[in-house]
């Protein structure tokens, strides 16, 4: 995956329309990640939507630096305007080959641009079926971002020193389901979980 460039604008969009979808009451439901609420996924993705597209345009600061697991992340009032925002600057960002060159860094961690392009890719299909699961929506990911993430998720599954701080164990599926399915495996949930 790390020589290829992904357009991560149809992805952005299915993750803001999936956004636009939650309904007030649903901040509070479970979702397929532990300990992480539907309005801490609604957080989660607009810090990483930040964080990588400042990783893309090389504006390393606080965005960059900042380790996901820092602190459980929560909406504030303004969410519903300031996440399709977020995530159309992210997708912007990515559109310069110049982001997937070079060195950058997320999560305070160095990372090859096209790393890093990988991971936000990474990021928005398997989160976006975290939100999708939730909260009982349709999700189809794009079919160029659901290809580089199951790639970049299958090379990760390989690495022998893991890391398990971002991905769970995998869990089993069969060879022959639907990619999505695969790549959800892959990252360490089961592709049929409901709440």
């Amino acid at each position: 995956m790390t020589d290829t460039i992904v357009d991560l604008g149809p992805q952005t969009l299915i993750v803001a329309r999936l956004a636009a979808g939650v309904r007030d009451g649903q901040l509070t439901d479970v979702t397929p990640c532990p300990g992480c609420a539907v309005r801490n996924m609604l957080g989660h993705l607009l810090g990483l939507a930040a964080a990588f597209r400042d990783a893309g345009r090389k504006d390393l600061g606080v965005t960059t630096d900042t380790s996901p697991n820092a602190a459980v992340p929560d909406i504030g009032p303004g969410w519903r305007e300031e996440l399709p925002k977020v995530l159309d600057e992210l997708a912007e960002a990515w559109r310069d080959p110049a982001a997937w060159t070079g060195e950058t860094r997320a999560g305070g961690v160095p990372l090859p641009g096209a790393v890093a392009g990988a991971v936000a890719v990474d990021e928005l299909v398997i989160h976006g079926w975290d939100l999708a699961r939730a909260t009982g929506q349709d999700y189809e990911p794009d079919p160029a971002a659901l290809e580089a993430a199951h790639g970049f998720l299958l090379a990760a599954a390989d690495e022998p020193n893991r890391p398990q701080g971002l991905f769970g164990p995998v869990v089993p599926v069969p060879a022959d389901a639907p990619l999505l399915d695969r790549a959800v495996g892959l990252s360490g949930r089961d592709p049929g979980w409901r709440p």
